[in-house]
């Protein structure tokens, strides 16, 4: 039996999501599968990464991490299959793998999806892959993986001066709390001990970092940082979101090089040190 964890795009509102479940619990019905989430941004990779990469973390050796994220946005007759830090990860070869885990992994195969064109077709596969891959501990050769050609894409990194630092949104939660891809180590290297002002739009800031939302009162605004170690930027019982006009990446726009016109949004937040 194997922890399998299933994490994509395909929402919950029709079959697809128990069928998967059944094509895996028919492999070997003592199979645990476990939901992160079926709700991943087809048009935001680093939030699909962001959300992946720090649930992943907490599970034990020996998981099986299904994503299906755009399985059918290119023309594409395998997924990869990766080992890293003692658990799998499989996934379209479409940058996904490298956002989450950072690298390109010592240990990774191209599993063939023959002539199958529909989901369940992949899946099935993808089912059969992982039982055969827990019964054989050697199936990976590491000594190939410098030759497997995949596609890289790599997290997000925050630009940088002497006096500040500007950070992408990452990820807005049901909260419209807004998570900004710069960590704790990241912004005290950085601050070398120095005050701060932290631009949320045009004429707001913030110039602490808190602890919780114990420390401000309702209708505040607040920084901090959670439990994935990034810095957050928050409203204590208010959205501040769509009260500032913070808004994440868009893959599809930055595929395309759209411009958005008379653009009223953000999508970056600015630190000055001082």
């Amino acid at each position: 039996m194997a922890i399998i964890t299933l994490s994509t795009d395909v929402g919950q509102q029709d079959y697809l999501v128990g069928a998967i479940k059944g094509q895996l619990l028919s492999q070997d019905e003592r199979h645990n599968v476990a939901d992160i989430t079926h709700y991943l941004s087809n048009t935001n990779y680093p939030q699909a990464a962001y959300i992946c990469s720090n649930s992943f973390k907490y599970y034990p050796a020996g998981t099986f991490h299904i994503v299906i994220l755009n399985f059918f946005d290119t023309t594409i007759n395998h997924v990869l299959v990766a080992k890293h830090n003692d658990q799998y990860i499989i996934c379209p070869d479409n940058g996904i793998l490298t956002l989450i885990i950072g690298e390109k992994p010592k240990e990774v195969i191209k599993l063939g999806l023959q002539e199958e064109h529909n989901l369940l077709g992949r899946t099935n596969i993808i089912a059969k892959a992982i039982t055969y891959i827990s019964k054989n501990t050697n199936f990976f050769k590491p000594s190939e993986a410098s030759t497997v050609s995949i596609v890289e894409k790599y997290p997000l990194k925050p630009s940088i001066g002497a006096d500040w630092m500007e950070g992408q949104v990452l990820f807005i939660d049901n909260f419209e709390n807004v998570i900004i891809n710069i960590t704790k180590a990241e912004f005290e290297e950085q601050r070398k001990e120095r005050s701060f002002i932290i631009l949320v739009s045009r004429n707001e800031e913030i110039t602490t970092i808190s602890n919780n939302y114990a420390d401000i009162s309702e209708g505040d605004k607040l920084a901090w940082f959670n439990s994935a170690g990034y810095l957050e930027i928050a409203m204590n019982k208010g959205r501040i979101a769509s009260l500032f006009g913070l808004q994440g990446y868009n893959e599809s726009l930055a595929k395309t090089g759209t411009v958005t016109q008379n653009k009223w949004f953000y999508d970056t937040v600015k630190i000055f040190f001082i």
